[in-house]
């Protein structure tokens, strides 16, 4: 097999490549994650952490990190549009967005939650337990390639040759309660594209968050939690009502009007923002502020990444933009309004887009 020439290596990635469209991520044996690091590396900023040497894995990323996190504040939960409970643990949904309930301490549930990422093929990069915060590498779904005889007849080979073209990373998020914990799970991924018409060069490129994947991994981290396989499935499955989030402007300033009252739609908000690559640096719910600040995703400073070029302004030289993300409510609706870091209202086009990220991912 090492005299294969290089043409026929390519034809070979192009016949994995065209089935993939067949897998689905939902399968139980459609998961596989292998990640693209060697050995945990807790000890380094993960801001600074690095994939691999392997230029394929030079992934633009923001700041992954959190500086605070705030234990029993949360206000009692109001009444969901979906719960499903089994035991102690129960799943909530609103939308396209699902969270777990479980109603233990987040000292109990942190060494299961963490073992639960490892034993699923993941390194944490981000694992605080006093922030309430744990992040995964960035990992490939090795379960994409084709299960065919050409990868049975070249197991290992195909393995360390072809790649799917996609990482995904996955951000845990635990909220003390009075009665427990709430943990969120939100999904960032990843494409490589060719980036000239002459397609020999490639770059990776944000793509959307995959509501399904963290559907899944909800469910799995249930079993993990002690629900049965059969039971999580039946909760996972189980629908609610989408709320709506509509744009609109209070005077001059954009705001996101969501139907819901404050504990969901804080929720949800905090959600969007862990999906949508900011950071939350501190957050206080009494005040209904989240404390957020972006770092574009460029390390190589040579263009501007999906974020940089999101938000006008932001260049290899400057410092992160800070935010505060205000969320107010008046019985079951609620308003949400960009502030700049001194806590005055913005009215930038950043504040637009900001809002619109915001808007589009509680849809």
């Amino acid at each position: 097999m090492k005299n294969l020439s290089q043409i026929s290596r390519y034809a070979l990635l192009a016949t994995l490549v065209a089935s993939l469209a067949a897998c689905s991520v939902l399968e139980s044996d459609k998961i596989d994650y292998k990640s693209a690091g060697k050995a945990p590396t807790l000890e380094v900023p993960p801001d600074l952490s690095q994939l691999s040497r392997d230029n394929r894995y030079a992934i633009p990323g923001g700041a992954v990190t959190a500086n605070a996190y705030q234990a029993g504040i949360a206000n009692a939960p109001g009444v969901p549009t979906a719960v499903s409970n089994i035991g102690d643990v129960k799943m909530e949904r609103s939308g396209t967005q699902r969270w777990i309930v479980v109603n233990r301490t987040p000292d109990q549930l942190w060494e299961p939650v963490r073992d639960f990422w490892q034993e699923s093929g993941f390194l944490l990069t981000t694992d605080q337990r006093n922030l309430g915060i744990m992040e995964t590498d960035w990992a490939e779904n090795r379960a994409k390639l084709p299960q065919d005889i050409i990868r049975g007849t070249l197991g290992k080979l195909v393995d360390s040759v072809y790649s799917t073209g996609e990482l995904d990373r996955f951000r845990t998020r635990l909220e003390r309660t009075p009665n427990g914990t709430e943990i969120f799970i939100s999904h960032r991924g990843m494409q490589e594209v060719y980036n000239n018409s002459r397609q020999d060069q490639t770059v990776w490129q944000p793509r959307p968050s995959d509501p399904e994947l963290e559907t899944e991994f909800l469910r799995r981290l249930m079993v993990k939690l002690g629900v049965s396989e059969e039971k999580s499935k039946i909760l996972a499955a189980t629908t609610a009502p989408a709320r709506t989030a509509t744009i609109t402007k209070i005077g001059n300033q954009p705001a996101v009007q969501i139907s819901e009252g404050f504990d969901r739609a804080w929720r949800r908000v905090g959600l969007a923002l862990d999906r949508t690559g900011f950071t939350v640096e501190d957050r206080d719910r009494s005040a209904g502020v989240y404390f957020v600040r972006y770092v574009p995703p460029n390390p190589d400073k040579k263009e501007p990444g999906f974020f940089g070029k999101l938000f006008s302004g932001s260049s290899k030289n400057e410092s992160p933009l800070k935010f505060r993300i205000s969320v107010k409510s008046q019985g079951e609706s609620s308003t949400v309004v960009v502030m700049n870091e001194a806590g005055a209202p913005e009215t930038s086009a950043n504040a637009e887009r900001i809002v619109k990220v915001i808007a589009d991912d509680l849809k």
